[in-house]
């Protein structure tokens, strides 16, 4: 609850003889004693050049702290790690996308207790940013707030908007003999034009639906593309909104509550958004200490419309999102389908506040009526069976497919899988099988957008399956299945397929069956020995998928 009392955590530093040493180093950076009586604010930046999603956000920090100053703050600028899931997708450095999201987490809460600031801003840009500064603010439960750099423009290509997964499903085109190699590099220099996250309703875009319907995002600020000219006055908004959060005592977890989750999660549902999202949601509730399982998580996509016609499954991208009416836009037709709780958020609005404000833009397509939705359901469901006791996630977004009956084609490695798909060695009617890839196992949980999209580009997309105990990128479409657990490394069931095994996937039921003794068989060994270094304390620490691959010890994890 707010506290309008709440002790500031600098004044440590200022009402003490004994901390005289501490404000002379800080005097070192330009400081002086009345920016050291005002609030001490840190802008947690995660700014990289080797990524576009990132590559603004040290520009974008000055307007924060325009901000920050102007309501009479101190702004204090440091640097977090990125790990751009687009360029190392496919390769072994894909294994570090989703330990970074612990790293991020842990270096914002380090520094943050560390330099006893005040409040936080935390810059996004890349997947895993978003998730791990909700991670660090549910853990400080500190004044705070998420402000994502926003996405990037669509590339042009033969006369039609493209994304960084037109690339991906180009590839397999290309190996396929359905697309030139000129064609294919054309493409390449086209398909990301300047700075901004990758521009579908993929994992970045999703975890900035699913904060700022959890109130922990500012309504409105987040989804401006990356270059939009009302970007820098946004960011200095930003900053002026945590000085009232702290003025008012507002923590972090006045808005990570069960009820924000479930409208996080009823938002993604909505918007055909990530697999990503249910993984980084169950984190977040376990860092915040609320209980939210998978099984909350079916229930609520599955009463929920998709009511969002975004890439990968749909026709538009994040910019035109923005140009309909925006999240905003999004949040009031669940409003009116009565799918979201009134909550508040760092604007100091309402929810419904803010989703009353929507202006939608004459004549948009992207966000459709309530009577006439996508479908029915939300873009996802949480299935379980012999194959994941402790379920797993089938994305839904982009077909209509409900069942799928066929032989396994077992493979231990993404690699493998990837050679055989563009060898053509997978038909129609395969189910494409690859272990060994869980957070432990991996380690690290890698995405398997290279498969997916050399599927797609092969022509197979609507008839093969694939299932998988890592995870998919939010670019991913097809009848796909990823977080099988318990993990193949952790001696799940998936360790005891066979090739040939038939495996019945049946949305309808919420099954994931294999018509086999699997009891009856030895577990496969691992391929390959656990790596040390950060892998190797990531593989002995991180939980179940299921638990959404947190590493805080097993008696901390909410149920």
């Amino acid at each position: 609850m707010p506290d309008p009392t709440r002790p500031r955590p600098s004044l440590a530093l200022l009402r003490d003889a004994a901390r005289a040493p501490a404000r002379a180093m800080l005097k070192a950076t330009g400081l002086g004693d009345a920016d050291l009586e005002r609030p001490l604010v840190a802008i947690v930046n995660t700014w990289t050049e080797v990524m576009p999603c990132n590559l603004h956000l040290r520009a974008l920090a000055e307007h924060v702290k325009r901000g920050i100053k102007a309501a009479g703050g101190t702004p204090i600028e440091w640097n977090t790690i990125a790990v751009s899931d687009g360029v190392t997708m496919g390769t072994e450095g894909m294994r570090t996308s989703l330990v970074s999201r612990e790293v991020i987490a842990d270096s914002i809460e380090l520094v943050c207790r560390g330099h006893l600031v005040d409040g936080v801003v935390c810059l996004v840009g890349c997947d895993k940013t978003l998730p791990a500064a909700a991670m660090a603010l549910a853990r400080l439960d500190l004044p705070g707030l998420v402000l994502y750099g926003g996405p990037i423009a669509p590339g042009r290509f033969a006369e039609r908007d493209v994304t960084i997964q037109d690339v991906f499903e180009a590839v397999g085109a290309h190996a396929a003999g359905k697309l030139t190699l000129a064609d294919l590099r054309a493409l390449e220099d086209r398909a990301c034009p300047g700075a901004g996250a990758c521009g579908g309703q993929f994992t970045a875009n999703t975890m900035a639906t699913a904060l700022t319907a959890m109130g922990l995002a500012p309504m409105g600020l987040g989804e401006v593309p990356a270059t939009a000219p009302e970007r820098p006055d946004g960011a200095a908004a930003a900053g002026a909104l945590v000085m009232r959060l702290i003025a008012e005592g507002q923590g972090a977890r006045t808005f990570i509550t069960r009820a924000s989750l479930e409208n996080a999660v009823t938002a993604v549902a909505a918007s055909g958004g990530s697999t990503n999202a249910v993984l980084h949601l169950v984190a977040i509730a376990r860092e915040a200490g609320v209980a939210l399982s998978l099984d909350d998580i079916d229930r609520l996509a599955a009463a929920t419309p998709t009511v969002a016609d975004l890439k990968p499954g749909g026709r538009f991208t994040a910019v035109d999102l923005y140009r309909a009416g925006g999240i905003a836009l999004l949040c009031q037709r669940l409003v009116a389908a009565g799918r979201l709780h009134d909550a508040p958020t760092v604007s100091g609005r309402t929810l419904f506040a803010e989703a009353a404000a929507a202006r939608e833009a004459p004549g948009q397509q992207v966000i459709t009526a309530l009577d006439r939705p996508k479908a029915a359901h939300g873009g996802f469901a949480i299935l379980r069976g012999d194959v994941a006791p402790e379920g797993c996630v089938i994305k839904l977004s982009g077909h209509a497919r409900t069942r799928h009956t066929g032989p396994a084609r077992v493979f231990d490695s993404e690699e493998a899988a990837f050679a055989a798909v563009t060898a053509g060695a997978i038909v129609a009617g395969d189910v494409v099988v690859i272990r060994f890839e869980g957070p432990a196992g991996g380690p690290g949980m890698r995405e398997m957008l290279a498969v997916t999209a050399a599927l797609v580009g092969q022509g197979l997309g609507d008839t093969v399956a694939l299932i998988t105990d890592g995870r998919f990128s939010g670019a991913t479409v097809g009848f796909m299945i990823g977080h099988v657990a318990p993990e193949a490394a952790l001696g799940g069931p998936i360790a005891r397929l066979r090739e040939g095994d038939v495996i019945t996937i049946d949305v309808a039921a919420r099954r994931l069956d294999v018509a086999a003794d699997l009891g009856a068989r030895a577990l496969a060994p691992p391929p390959r020995p656990r790596p040390g270094g950060v892998l190797g304390k990531y593989a002995r620490a991180v939980r179940s998928a299921a638990d959404g691959a947190v590493t805080m010890p097993a008696d901390e994890v909410t149920p």
